[in-house]
């Protein structure tokens, strides 16, 4: 495997595929981080309801500008206060993804509360569409064996860990790997403080763009990640469609959604990259002390 990989062979020809991902996260990161007590301010708060507001909107409408449609990975909470939010988007092409209930992260919740926060996000999900999502993200892309095994058990595939340049299998899960340096909030968050200075779009568009371009020489998979509160402003969504019109225009570029690729992974006969769990250090040394 470290020298030698069969190539991976994408459907009807093509040599490398591309997705736009959305986690329209609102108020639910906020909501779960103040789930002691809410202050009284509203910076933060009406930043981030900008994305609902405006930025949600403009993001779509581009969308529809290049034809291509988009996964978008939604918190149980935020579907719950826009209940025509998953509607709408099954109702324009595009997909729709489970992203915790509160955007709840891994380390501050048992297995039980996870299994608890996806249970009640699938229910929501089905009592607003009629259908059952297909895929799952992580809030900050953190996994355990535990959240793992549920996806499994509820047949979902997963779209939160950076494994391979290539949809993978990590414990009997189809994974389509994200970057973190194809998403946008590390870019272009700012909410005061000790954040950083957002960085220039016109800077981040063409760092992109050198990566859309490596991916798809090698036949990779280009899967880029943004947040309708940060890149839905208006000279953001501008560089976005700067950046995907010439893949959309590229004829050996298959543009898909995360439930597509996931698809065509699990169809595929030839090629297959596993992962399963690390073998802890301590045990590693207790095997070699062994006589």
């Amino acid at each position: 495997m470290i020298w030698d990989s069969p190539t991976y062979h994408w459907p009807h020809g093509y040599k490398a595929a591309a997705c736009f991902s959305v986690d329209v996260d609102a108020l639910s990161p906020y909501l779960w981080q103040m789930r002691e007590g809410v202050p009284g301010t509203l910076a933060i708060t009406e930043h981030r309801q900008y994305g609902m507001r405006t930025g949600f909107r403009r993001m779509v409408s581009m969308l529809d500008r290049l034809g291509i449609r988009g996964s978008f990975f939604v918190p149980g909470v935020v579907a719950e206060d826009n209940p025509e939010l998953l509607q709408g988007l099954l109702e324009r092409g595009h997909e729709i993804g489970l992203h915790g209930y509160f955007h709840e992260l891994a380390g501050d919740v048992s297995d039980a509360q996870f299994t608890e926060a996806l249970e009640a996000s699938l229910a929501l999900f089905k009592a607003q569409t009629g259908r059952a999502p297909a895929g799952f993200r992580s809030p900050a892309w953190e996994m355990t064996p535990h959240m793992l095994a549920e996806l499994k058990r509820l047949g979902l595939w997963d779209s939160s860990l950076m494994g391979h340049d290539l949809p993978y299998r990590i414990d009997g899960v189809t994974e389509l790997p994200v970057r973190w340096d194809i998403d946008d909030a590390i870019f272009f968050k700012f909410l005061g403080g000790a954040d950083r200075a957002p960085r220039s779009q016109l800077e981040i568009g063409q760092n992109w763009a050198d990566e859309a371009r490596a991916q798809i020489r090698d036949g990779g998979l280009f899967m880029m990640t943004v947040h309708d509160w940060l890149s839905g402003r208006a000279a953001r969504v501008d560089m976005l469609e700067d950046l995907w019109q010439p893949l959309v225009d590229n004829p050996d570029v298959w543009i898909a959604t995360c439930g597509e690729i996931a698809r065509h992974h699990e169809s595929q006969a030839g090629y297959e990259t596993t992962t399963g769990p690390i073998t802890p250090v301590n045990d590693r040394v207790k095997t070699k002390e062994q006589p």
